[in-house]
């Protein structure tokens, strides 16, 4: 049997503008502008922003507004979303927009795309009522998003006509996998939000691909990592995101708060041991630890790319453990499954 072929890696950055415990989402907007700013001086590929609505930790609401305002700042990186939430919108609208980016910033804009709800579902219906929301399916409104952007619709979305974006199919199911393949679109695995059926996922997805918008399969997958010179000082930096895990799941929110009050929480050992299955996606590590797992990664789901996301509470750790990443991204290797 043949060998196979090994390829450079490309990583990435997913970004949802995290306003930590004592900080304003101005300052994490700031933080978010600074952060592409040294993605595209590190070498990171493309760096997307989520769409999120009612979340107090959560100041990335807007991607279209922080994809215009980050392709103006860097020079060679891709901007987009990571992903603008179809239900919630007019694909019309999307269209235009992302169009527009694209006529300023000329194939640097991708257009990611996706059906989760975007915070409670209070804040669901503030955006758009239920009704519309489920009016059309989320195929159909990939379909009519599609056809505007190709000018196929009898509505011409006019900033679009000759200025289209990519376009990225997001998910983290095996469902979002086939939609993806069937339409011929490339594919996003949201990894830190589904660890377990990552393999699976994009296993369908290359299986089952069928060439449409592009030739052939592309893939990326979103991963969580928290970087640090040593695996014990990682493993401090991630006490807060563990925390917060776990007053979510009794039912609390909290901002990210100091690594330093995280520590002092009394964990139990029961707290322990369901925090470790419930972040068992999280990569948390000194560099040869973040290799490793990456690594793993890569070699599990047979992607080409990472898209890496980072919670910490101080922007500076955050800042460290990107140039830490790009410095382990140099020693990893992609296989194609």
């Amino acid at each position: 049997m043949a060998q196979a072929q090994e390829s450079d890696v490309r990583i990435s950055v997913l970004d949802t503008s995290p306003v930590v415990a004592g900080s304003t989402a101005r300052e994490a907007l700031q933080h978010t502008l600074d952060l592409a700013v040294l993605a595209d001086d590190l070498g990171y590929h493309r760096y997307w922003t989520a769409e999120h609505h009612g979340m107090a930790g959560v100041a990335s609401a807007a991607p279209a507004v922080v994809a215009g305002r980050l392709a103006a700042a860097t020079h060679r990186l891709r901007v987009g979303s990571g992903g603008v939430l179809l239900p919630h919108h007019a694909p019309i609208v999307v269209a235009e927009q992302f169009g527009t980016l694209t006529a300023f910033h000329p194939g640097r804009i991708d257009l990611g795309v996706g059906r989760a709800p975007g915070g409670s579902s209070r804040a669901a219906d503030a955006v758009r009522p239920e009704s519309e929301r489920t009016a059309t399916d989320f195929p159909g409104r990939l379909e009519e998003l599609l056809g505007y952007l190709d000018g196929t619709q009898p509505v011409r979305a006019i900033p679009a006509d000759g200025n289209t974006p990519a376009v990225w199919l997001l998910g983290s199911t095996t469902t979002s996998a086939q939609l993806a393949a069937a339409r011929g679109l490339p594919y996003a695995f949201a990894r830190h939000l589904n660890p377990g059926d990552a393999a699976a996922a994009l296993h369908r997805y290359r299986t089952e691909f069928r060439p449409g918008r592009i030739p052939a399969p592309a893939s990326l997958v979103s991963v969580a990592v928290i970087a640090a010179e040593t695996d014990e000082h990682a493993e401090w930096l991630a006490g807060p995101t563990r925390l917060k895990i776990l007053q979510r799941l009794r039912g609390g929110s909290i901002r990210l708060p100091p690594p330093g009050e995280a520590a002092k929480y009394p964990w139990t050992d029961e707290e322990r041991a369901e925090i470790a299955v419930r972040s068992r996606g999280l990569v948390v590590g000194s560099p040869a630890t973040v290799r490793e797992q990456l690594q793993a990664v890569l070699d599990e789901t047979g992607t080409g790319e990472l898209m890496i996301t980072t919670r910490v509470f101080d922007h500076a750790d955050r800042r460290a453990s990107y140039e830490l990443v790009s410095s382990v991204a140099k020693g990893l290797t992609a296989r194609p499954g």
